[in-house]
């Protein structure tokens, strides 16, 4: 089994709170998160963003590998994550790739099954599609 950790520290109330997200791997360090980062376009990142990077890196590495031989000069993704109001709360709804990959002599029904397969299949997209991940916890309260 494969783990990596991301995490995140936060102070203060929703609005007026701040944050933090690191990755185990120092990619991300200590990177601004908050309110005004999520729901008001302020510089510093947020959890969909994240979410829309991640997705687009495993789908373009499950392309690679699905199309094998067919070897991609080059894929670009991005992933759009999308969320609205849901109840007193928010959910992310959808999520939209847009692929542009440039692959020398494959035909264009080869590459969209390729691509169909990869959405369906990457990680990152059986996760978000609820089809794989067991989410557990250990919760502790510091008083």
């Amino acid at each position: 089994m494969i783990n990596k950790k991301g995490s995140a520290h936060w102070e203060g109330s929703l609005e007026e709170g701040k944050g933090t997200v690191s990755t185990e791997s120092g990619a991300l360090s200590q990177q601004p998160y908050g309110f005004n980062t999520r729901f008001e376009d302020k510089v510093g990142t947020n959890p969909e963003e994240i979410i829309g990077a991640a997705h687009a890196a495993c789908f373009s590495m499950a392309l690679s590998m699905i199309l094998g031989e067919d070897t991609p000069d080059a894929i670009d993704t991005t992933a759009t994550v999308s969320m609205d109001k849901d109840g007193d709360g928010f959910a992310v709804k959808k999520i939209h790739l847009d692929v542009t990959a440039k692959v020398l002599g494959i035909s264009e029904d080869t590459f969209q099954e390729a691509a169909r397969t990869a959405k369906e299949n990457c990680p990152i997209s059986r996760l978000l599609m609820g089809g794989t991940a067991e989410i557990t916890m250990d919760a502790k309260l510091i008083s």
